[in-house]
């Protein structure tokens, strides 16, 4: 309990290309054009101060146009996905194994009147959802896009998108080859000291 509270002091609002990340117990005046999203990560990754993160934020800005339908694979704190119907998307669905952070995932959707927009999951990455998306986005670590890689291509829509993070520079490689293996044809590769975020479109 003290940690959990100890480390309060050192998470502030920060900006990310349009998108504000306030802490729920943080003040802060918004400026015209900022979308302020309101978080409590609690005990589940994704406050928007960690690099992939940041990577993830920025690539959603930058692809989603409005009216997507987006899977977020590993939500964690929620954040990609809340980001996501902030920006435009239609329909969120927020996967996450970790029952802690679901309900850490759940609060801050409803802290962010999200819900008519984004449903968060219960489940092992892709295996609960059915329908196709146009955007899949995941930061979690490269063994698991590696292995996520057949299935969110096959979760993707033709033109949809996959925006993944949680990669370490020297990793990179093999994520790009399992992507392309599975059909998926990188488009962007951004980085942040030794983090890396790829995104990659499904062509066929």
């Amino acid at each position: 309990e003290d940690w959990a509270e100890a480390w309060k002091r050192y998470f502030k609002p920060e900006r990310i290309g349009k998108i504000v990340i306030k802490p729920s117990w943080e003040d802060y005046t918004p400026n015209d054009g900022e979308i302020i999203i309101e978080l409590d990560p609690g005990m589940a990754f994704g406050c928007g101060s960690h690099p992939t993160t940041s990577l993830c934020l920025k690539l959603l800005e930058k692809y989603i146009c409005g009216g997507e339908r987006v899977y977020d694979v590993g939500t964690g704190s929620g954040i990609l996905a809340i980001a996501a119907a902030a920006l435009g998307a239609s329909r969120v669905v927020a996967v996450e194994l970790d029952p802690v952070a679901c309900r850490a995932a759940v609060e801050n959707v409803e802290r962010n009147r999200a819900g008519e927009k984004v449903r968060v999951v219960q489940g092992n990455l892709l295996d609960t959802v059915k329908d196709r998306a146009d955007l899949v986005v995941s930061n979690i670590i490269a063994s698991v896009i590696i292995s996520l890689a057949p299935d969110a291509a096959e979760a993707l829509a033709s033109g949809g998108l996959l925006i993944t993070s949680g990669i370490i520079h020297p990793r990179a490689g093999e994520v790009r080859s399992a992507l392309e293996a599975a059909g998926l044809a990188v488009c962007e590769q951004l980085e942040d000291g030794e983090w890396v975020a790829i995104v990659a479109k499904k062509t066929s």
